[in-house]
């Protein structure tokens, strides 16, 4: 918390990996750009994308999910250890601009920390 001016403000705002337990917080998110994606499928391809690590990150503002990034950690030889990005959605009632760049932040030192030359969108 903050104080200011006698004024309390909570900074609920966090960037953290999200678990399977939250896939249906993270659906009402993915749906806006995958029109035809049922939860089901979503579910479904979510667990088929294990085997390669796939994780999921977002920027929560208490139990809201604002940007939703989807990632995984790779080994390639054109492109060698890296981070692939597959999907990074911001939530159509917030500034995609604004958040997207903050995300982007964020998996740039993910990437980092997990040792890889770059990020790839």
């Amino acid at each position: 918390m903050h104080y200011c001016n006698k004024l309390i403000v909570k900074y609920t705002m966090q960037i953290r990996e999200l678990d399977l337990k939250e896939l249906d917080i993270a659906y009402g998110v993915v749906k806006q750009l995958n029109l035809g994606l049922t939860y089901q499928i979503f579910e479904d391809l979510i667990y088929d994308m294990r085997h390669m690590e796939y994780k999921i990150f977002g920027i929560m503002d208490g139990k809201q999910l604002i940007t939703y990034a989807g990632v995984a950690i790779q080994t390639t030889l054109k492109n060698r250890r890296h981070l692939k990005v597959f999907e990074l959605i911001t939530d159509k009632n917030y500034d995609s601009q604004k958040y997207d760049k903050i995300m982007k932040e964020y998996l740039g030192d993910y990437a980092k920390v997990g040792m890889c030359e770059k990020v790839i969108y």
